[in-house]
């Protein structure tokens, strides 16, 4: 996978109508903390107002795509295309976090094949769906690269 094909930058309102079509199907959002986003509404809010970090070290780092681009690397040359970029533009950064969930193999090997190191299983730690979830915890640190 070449690089030339994946461009990094933030959303914009004008990417509702794209966003919709992979962030309304279930497969892509199934491990994702928010639930399917199934309206041109739902998806320019979520757009307007992304999460925000508490702590300026420490960034966390999340991933979806449609499903008709699994299994072609493209997350996996994106998440590298963005730890280099953002160690860069933000060096007050040290640490990207990384929380998969445990039956979730296909993220865990994305975040292996980029460099991410698998710090531990927290159990009973995340609510997704209805459910409280094992979570697995993953990072990158500045001084990985």
């Amino acid at each position: 996978m070449e690089s030339s094909r994946i461009s990094l930058r933030p959303f914009k309102l004008s990417d509702a109508d794209d966003f919709l079509k992979w962030a309304s199907d279930d497969r892509v959002t199934r491990y994702l903390r928010w639930n399917t986003i199934t309206s041109r509404e739902e998806a320019l809010t979520y757009i307007e107002k992304p999460e925000r970090g508490d702590d300026a070290c420490r960034a966390h780092v999340s991933y979806a795509v449609s499903a008709k681009y699994w299994g072609q690397g493209i997350v996996t040359l994106a998440l590298k295309m963005a730890i280099s970029r953002v160690f860069k533009e933000f060096p007050v950064l040290v640490r990207i976090e990384a929380l998969v969930e445990d039956e979730n193999k296909g993220s865990q090997r994305v975040l292996e094949k980029v460099g991410f190191v698998k710090e531990g299983l927290l159990r009973k730690y995340g609510y997704c769906k209805g459910e409280i979830r094992d979570m697995i915890m993953y990072s990158f640190l500045s001084t990985d690269s």
